[in-house]
């Protein structure tokens, strides 16, 4: 988590197959001024979140390689990524299981902004 004067930026690790939405979701969280880390796959995603866990991880839950559901069955397992908070974007939303916010795409940018902000502040509260 990086501090600002304007307040805090987060690290979000964004994972989705689609290499347009990684782009489009990168462009709103970093106009929004957080750090984004991307992946194309779970798998990747797993092996950067256990490097250089993140504050938050957004992640599609239907993928090639390792979807969405395995890697956070993967982080949860983790001590170091355990609590982490996930949000999911994804069409199919009963597939998101465990993660802790479901986004059901198609979504508008102030839904994901909400959606992020609301889970960055649950977890605030849990300190």
């Amino acid at each position: 988590m990086t501090f600002t004067a304007g307040g805090l930026l987060f690290k979000i690790l964004v994972v989705d197959d689609e290499p347009d939405l990684r782009h489009i979701l990168r462009r709103i969280y970093e106009r929004a001024g957080h750090e984004v880390v991307d992946a194309g796959n779970g798998a990747t995603a797993l092996e950067a979140g256990l490097r250089s866990p993140p504050d938050l991880v957004v992640t599609d839950m239907m993928m090639p390689v390792m979807g969405g559901a395995e890697l956070i069955r993967r982080l949860r397992a983790e001590p170091s990524t355990a609590d982490i908070p996930i949000l999911a974007v994804t069409c199919d939303t009963h597939l998101a299981v465990g993660a802790d916010m479901v986004l059901a795409k198609p979504w508008t940018s102030q839904q994901l902004l909400t959606a992020t902000d609301t889970l960055m502040a649950q977890k605030a509260a849990q300190r």
